[in-house]
């Protein structure tokens, strides 16, 4: 059993089901003594948490969306994140930075170049032995159509800015996951979001013992 510090994302469109499942896999962490950090993006921190609306309500250019997001993740990483890697906890975090390649870069169209400078900028830890642009060690994509996940979130709640876009938008969203996977298949698990939510669930947890991480 691994007991060092493991950074676990989750990933998808609106409606793709994935919050569902976190909650129950920091149980299943927690049921066999592993200290588990729960956290999202944008916010995990007082301050990301004012980013955060900022960015899912206030009308602005992609620019701007992406500065704040990058902004509000490197509060996150200093003072959430690298902590409770560093004591050896589990983190689980809804979204990290696919997601802003996803939505301000696919989805919005804004530079993907400026976006991995940002990254590099923004996740790079100094180390004894180099450079270490923080990445998670698993992301668990949930991919969905963008009419199923549409269908799912109506009448749901009030949308923010987001979810409130029409479906082009989230196939665009869509395509950016499936390129970050492309890019880094090693660290991505992709999971067929429209099953039956047990279906879901076994295939999340299959993932993760696959890693060695839960027995």
């Amino acid at each position: 059993m691994n007991t060092s510090g493991i950074f676990i994302s989750f990933e998808g469109i609106d409606g793709a089901g994935k919050s569902t499942h976190i909650d129950g896999l920091a149980k299943a962490f927690e049921a066999q003594g592993r200290a588990v950090t729960l956290t999202r993006e944008p916010g995990g921190t007082p301050l990301a948490e004012k980013l955060r609306t900022l960015v899912l309500n206030d009308a602005m250019d992609a620019m701007t969306e992406a500065l704040l997001v990058f902004a509000a993740r490197r509060d996150h990483l200093q003072q959430r994140i690298e902590p409770a890697l560093a004591r050896g906890d589990v983190v689980l975090c809804d979204r990290f930075s696919d997601a802003t390649f996803a939505y301000q870069g696919a989805g919005r169209g804004y530079d993907l170049q400026v976006l991995s400078y940002l990254e590099h900028l923004v996740q790079s830890l100094g180390r004894n032995d180099g450079v270490l642009v923080r990445q998670p060690d698993l992301t668990i994509w949930f991919d969905l159509d963008p009419k199923i996940a549409a269908e799912r979130l109506a009448g749901a709640r009030i949308p923010d800015k987001f979810e409130a876009q029409p479906v082009a938008f989230f196939t665009r969203v869509r395509a950016g996951y499936a390129q970050r996977m492309q890019l880094q298949p090693h660290r991505f698990a992709q999971i067929a979001a429209n099953q039956s939510r047990e279906t879901v669930w076994h295939d999340v947890l299959q993932v993760i013992h696959q890693r060695g991480w839960l027995r």
